[in-house]
């Protein structure tokens, strides 16, 4: 069954899960030729979109088992695949992709405080990788939370661990700034500092992506309280790594509540800790039975709703 197929990180499992969204993304692709009919140029941006896909999950599965964030099975590559595949019909785009690209590095970043080597690299990296994403969408600035639980929770709080990510910050957007002064566009430097009023605080149910993020949110939130008792009960890296996970969530679910022009794209950074989270629960359940169901109910979800959207 699925559990105990999940439960073995085989190379041909990752082949399998990996062939599944593709599958799904190839009947996505059709449907939209279906709708524009079939053009060579749009054959090519979707074989570009899918190099981009793959190389994401590869990237996401490097710093899932890099960082120890889940047991030795594909519980959270699975759940990834599935989540992401819920947004298929979004990712039809080069910056949505790239920016998610961006964010996972970032990302690694942070989880890999947790090792004691090259910590002053890895923070300068952060805050360098944060401050790209930043020139791309502002609002991305909320996850300099992120940096910073991650020093209190994995290193000392001393004055250089504080500084190199606001070094690493800086850098690019001097770059950016010297680059705008050139060309006489100073103006759009200094609007990447003047945050829009906030269109919608809320998703609203009208939304077709609202009931798929009710679902995440709802399942991240019964895997919290399944898999935290058992996290919290041990003092070692992980129990460290959980909160970052929980932290990680809220601030992506803070992102995603408050981006102005919001085009669904801000939900794709609630994936990586709600999917690593999700399978974390996944692993406390002891009923294989149980997880059966639970894994059939999210694989039929990835074939259905992707076309429901």
């Amino acid at each position: 069954m699925l559990a105990n197929f999940l439960g073995k990180s085989k190379p041909i499992n990752f082949i399998i899960l990996l062939s599944l969204f593709i599958g799904v993304f190839i009947g996505n692709s059709f449907s939209l030729f279906s709708n524009t009919g079939f053009e060579l140029s749009l054959l090519f941006k979707s074989t570009c979109f899918l190099g981009l896909n793959l190389v994401i999950f590869f990237f996401y599965n490097f710093v899932v088992t890099k960082n120890n964030l889940t047991l030795d099975n594909f519980y959270a590559f699975f759940t990834f695949t599935i989540l992401l595949s819920y947004f298929i019909a979004i990712t039809h785009s080069a910056k949505t992709l790239i920016t998610l690209l961006l964010y996972l590095v970032f990302i690694r970043k942070i989880y890999s405080l947790k090792s004691k080597k090259n910590t002053l690299q890895k923070l300068f990296d952060s805050g360098f990788w944060l401050s790209i994403l930043f020139i791309i969408e502002p609002f991305t600035a909320v996850f300099s939370v992120l940096i910073y639980s991650g020093i209190f929770l994995h290193q000392k709080s001393v004055s250089n661990t504080l500084i190199a990510p606001i070094i690493g910050f800086l850098i690019p957007l001097i770059i950016y700034f010297t680059y705008c002064l050139w060309f006489d566009k100073l103006y759009v430097f200094i609007n990447l500092f003047y945050f829009d009023t906030f269109s919608s605080f809320i998703f609203r149910p009208e939304n077709t992506y609202y009931w798929v993020i009710t679902f995440i949110l709802g399942f991240s939130v019964m895997a919290i309280f399944l898999k935290s008792p058992k996290a919290f009960s041990v003092k070692n890296s992980f129990r460290k790594s959980w909160i970052l996970l929980i932290i990680n969530l809220l601030v992506a679910l803070t992102f995603a509540l408050l981006v102005p022009n919001k085009n669904n794209t801000e939900l794709l950074f609630l994936l990586f800790p709600a999917a690593i989270i999700i399978a974390n629960g996944f692993e406390s359940i002891g009923s294989n039975f149980i997880k059966n169901i639970l894994f059939v109910l999210f694989l039929a979800s990835a074939i259905v709703l992707p076309f429901m959207l």
